[in-house]
């Protein structure tokens, strides 16, 4: 009995995004596997739609070592905006208080940001994935519902601030799995007594994986299949990378 051909098989590897804005991590999944033709892929460390920049798609066997790369430390380049806190601890939140912003010299910021450096704990927004009773803490805030969110150690490697123009501010951060870049703008607001909110927000690294052989998600749509295939990295390749 002759049996269907199942056609070629899809190689294993990580395929290196670079995410656009006001898409969902959930979102380029979704295209990946319409793209790749497979429904073996995950993603390592989810970005909100208002972020862009690197994320890791893991195909096939890869998906083994999802946990694995998620739990390496990560940077981000952000954009803090002084004198308004919102709903969300983003520019996507509603208004929840608006201060006027002193004019800081270069030390007091300076200060601020390095109150939140080594291990510290930061306490997880309400619209983040972390679960209550099985239940997403933003599905709780879109409904309107605050619960009380425990304390989680986070590490903050090191930091730089990049431009200054109030109430605007830039920043590189290198920090650990879990870390909250909006709670991390929310904070260093609080510490100066004016408040603040992240506006921008773009992931440059994760491990030793960075943007340089990210596709979009414009090329993940158009590209040939096996073009897309040729672009993972492979297990052998992430393997050598990681010095096992």
């Amino acid at each position: 009995m002759n049996r269907p051909n199942p056609g070629p098989i899809v190689p294993s590897g990580v395929l290196l995004m670079d995410k656009s804005p006001d898409m969902t991590s959930h979102d380029v999944v979704a295209i990946a596997r319409r793209s790749l033709g497979t429904k073996k892929i995950g993603h390592c460390g989810t970005l909100d739609p208002m972020a862009t920049g690197l994320l890791m798609l893991v195909v096939e066997r890869a998906t083994k070592i999802q946990d694995l790369l998620m739990s390496e430390d990560k940077e981000y380049h952000g954009t803090l905006t002084l004198g308004k806190t919102t709903s969300t601890q983003d520019r996507q939140g509603e208004v929840l208080e608006e201060k006027e912003v002193p004019a800081f010299t270069t030390e007091q910021l300076d200060e601020a940001f390095a109150a939140f450096t080594g291990d510290f704990e930061q306490i997880p927004p309400m619209v983040s994935a972390i679960k209550k009773d099985g239940v997403p803490l933003y599905k709780l805030a879109r409904k309107g519902q605050e619960v009380v969110r425990e304390p989680r150690p986070v590490k903050v490697l090191d930091y730089k601030i990049t431009r200054v123009e109030l109430p605007e501010i830039d920043f590189v951060v290198n920090c650990s799995k879990g870390f909250y870049v909006r709670t991390y703008a929310h904070d260093i607001g609080a510490k100066l007594g004016c408040g603040a909110h992240l506006s921008n927000l773009r992931r440059t690294r994760s491990g030793r994986f960075t943007l340089d052989r990210a596709i979009t998600v414009d090329q993940l749509k158009e590209m040939p299949r096996e073009e897309l295939w040729k672009s993972l990295v492979s297990l052998a390749e992430i393997s050598l990378m990681r010095g096992a």
